[in-house]
């Protein structure tokens, strides 16, 4: 077996290194290579941080979310829109549920006027960006800024219509940046679309070229003060309904400090109680937003669920969420050696993790009372989530259940699947220094389908 795995991973082109361990569920592994080596997991980061939550807020997962909705009060004549740390709120027209426009109607009943509205995200400490993130990824959605306080999953959504040859295209969007539009239409050509911007700057600059004959196009950007962008929309949702605001939209974060570090904090102080809001959401279990994060790989939801993981005897900061992550890698006998992780997404290439330390968590999770409802959270092969195209027309399809992970030079596949035998595997894959713009994926795959087939 391990030389027909070899042989696919053979294919890879020349200083890729492969990882792969596939257990049997019971302590047997069937495959073991570079069992004990430490790779990069990208996305399969994702498997901690959403196990962590599950193990640490069983309740939280099946009954609604009551403590993590956005709330609104009232401090003399200024609104404050507050953040307690659920990433689900929406401003979407068509939104149904855990909705903006819901504290924007309870507003406009009793109030006609507010002077200043403050977007407040000072329930988790000021770090916006996990360490280790690559700073190239900040401008776009995958590298959108994390807050209490957060909407429209912090992405500003531009539709981009083509013009005449040689004119620019029409952008549409909120208004909230500034587009300088360097985007020219092209007769007969392609359609490649780029955008950047420097931190904090709400300019950004658009290049490249649309075809003429292009359906319109959809850009989302990150945002990195996304409570002073809640703040932006409330006001607008306000007026919209009548409530006339006189003053100033602003934002107000809470720098971190060694009180949001475990390892030199002491005692931690008590939480003052929570205010009298003038209006609530609470939004569903957060179980709905483990599936998304695991389906979709939802980086921005996998962060605010670490965060708010390291609140539960914390601060809500990385560092608490991360002592979480240990103690569940503790409970599962799973040697500290064998994994370090810097965030709750998968964007720090800080992040390691040995194959043989993921398959033992994986088979621990397996155990757990929840771990079949955890396990219904990740993509299926060939069917949906970021396995949608995967495995189709072999032994896998619709029999893996696997996180996915993808960074520059860096592969990764870990779950489960059923066996040819009808015997549940559990299995963790990892390509990195994967030359160029070549990929790991076609022999992770591969690899995997012929254990499969073989047991």
């Amino acid at each position: 077996m391990r030389d027909r795995v070899e042989a696919e991973f053979a294919k890879a082109p020349t200083g890729t290194r492969f990882g792969l361990v596939v257990g049997d569920g019971a302590g047997r592994e069937i495959v073991s290579i570079r069992p004990d080596e430490r790779f990069i997991p990208a996305s399969n980061t994702k498997i901690v941080t959403t196990a962590a939550a599950w193990w640490a807020m069983p309740d939280a997962m099946t009954a609604p979310d009551a403590s993590g909705g956005a709330a609104v009060r009232i401090e003399g004549r200024d609104l404050i829109l507050t953040g307690r740390g659920d990433a689900r709120l929406s401003s979407a027209a068509d939104c149904v549920t855990n909705c903006l426009s819901q504290l924007a109607n309870a507003i406009a009943a009793g109030i006609r006027r507010v002077r200043n509205i403050t977007g407040d995200a000072t329930l988790f400490p000021d770090e916006r960006w996990s360490a280790g993130m690559s700073w190239n990824n900040i401008p776009s959605r995958s590298g959108t800024a994390n807050s209490a306080l957060s909407l429209d999953d912090n992405e500003l959504v531009a539709t981009v219509t083509p013009g005449k040859p040689g004119e620019a295209p029409r952008f549409e969007h909120l208004g909230y940046v500034t587009i300088d539009n360097r985007v020219v239409t092209v007769a007969g050509g392609k359609t490649d679309i780029n955008f950047d911007r420097l931190p904090f700057d709400r300019a950004i600059r658009v290049t490249g070229t649309i075809a003429a004959d292009a359906k319109p196009q959809t850009l989302r950007f990150g945002i990195d003060d996304p409570a002073h962008y809640a703040a932006w929309r409330f006001a607008a949702l306000l007026h919209e309904r009548g409530v006339k605001v006189s003053g100033t939209v602003t934002s107000r974060y809470r720098a971190a400090d060694r009180s949001d570090d475990p390892k030199q904090r002491g005692t931690l102080a008590t939480r003052p109680p929570e205010p009298v809001w003038v209006a609530a959401l609470t939004p569903p279990p957060l179980a709905e937003d483990v599936r998304t994060i695991n389906k979709v790989s939802q980086n921005l939801h996998a962060e605010l669920l670490l965060r708010r993981t390291g609140l539960i005897d914390g601060t809500g900061s990385v560092a608490d969420g991360q002592q979480r992550v240990a103690a569940i890698f503790a409970a599962a006998g799973v040697p500290r050696t064998a994994f370090d992780f810097s965030d709750g997404s998968g964007m720090s290439t800080y992040n390691r993790i040995a194959p043989r330390g993921m398959v033992t968590l994986l088979d621990w999770i397996a155990r757990q009372p929840w771990g079949t409802a955890w396990r219904e959270t990740l993509p299926v092969g060939g069917v949906d989530g970021t396995l949608a195209r995967r495995f189709k027309g072999t032994s896998l399809e619709g029999r893996i259940f696997a996180k996915t992970g993808s960074l520059k030079a860096t592969n990764a596949l870990a779950g489960y699947m059923v066996a040819k035998s009808g015997k549940l595997l559990s299995f963790a894959a990892y390509a990195n220094d994967v030359p160029g713009d070549a990929s790991g994926t076609p022999m992770i795959d591969a690899a995997l389908v012929a254990v499969a087939e073989a047991n």
